[in-house]
């Protein structure tokens, strides 16, 4: 059983950074596929990016270039770095982990893939 705790949500100006933390246990971040995901008034649950065991990451379009994921080994833990943020960005930002692929993945996952999911954790960005 994977327990994923997240943290690190609030409120910014557009133009703003923020970085989201998802805490693992009872798998280790650096073995299976973990990605990042978002609701939005307009999709249930939007890939966002996804990671794999060899750290190669991969990301929706409207991201790439202001949102990096990554992994602290040490720390057993999922970061997502978001940078020049923009009022679509707002949303519930959910961490989620797959084990059954032995951390091969090789695109940006759909929620489906995923299943263990963190609480989620509120951005709210405005202009």
């Amino acid at each position: 059983q994977v327990q994923l705790v997240e943290s690190g949500g609030g409120s910014d100006q557009a133009g703003g950074s923020r970085r989201l933390s998802c805490a693992a246990s009872g798998a280790a971040v650096t073995e299976i596929c973990m990605g990042w995901f978002r609701r939005t008034p307009f999709e249930e649950r939007e890939a966002v990016a996804t990671t794999n065991k060899y750290g190669d990451s991969y990301y929706a379009g409207n991201v790439e270039g202001r949102f990096t994921i990554s992994k602290d080994n040490a720390k057993n833990t999922l970061y997502l770095q978001m940078n020049s943020l923009k009022p679509e960005d707002t949303g519930m930002y959910y961490c989620a982990a797959a084990v059954s692929w032995g951390g091969h993945c090789y695109e940006l996952q759909q929620a489906s893939d995923f299943k263990y999911w963190g609480q989620g954790s509120q951005v709210t960005v405005s202009s």
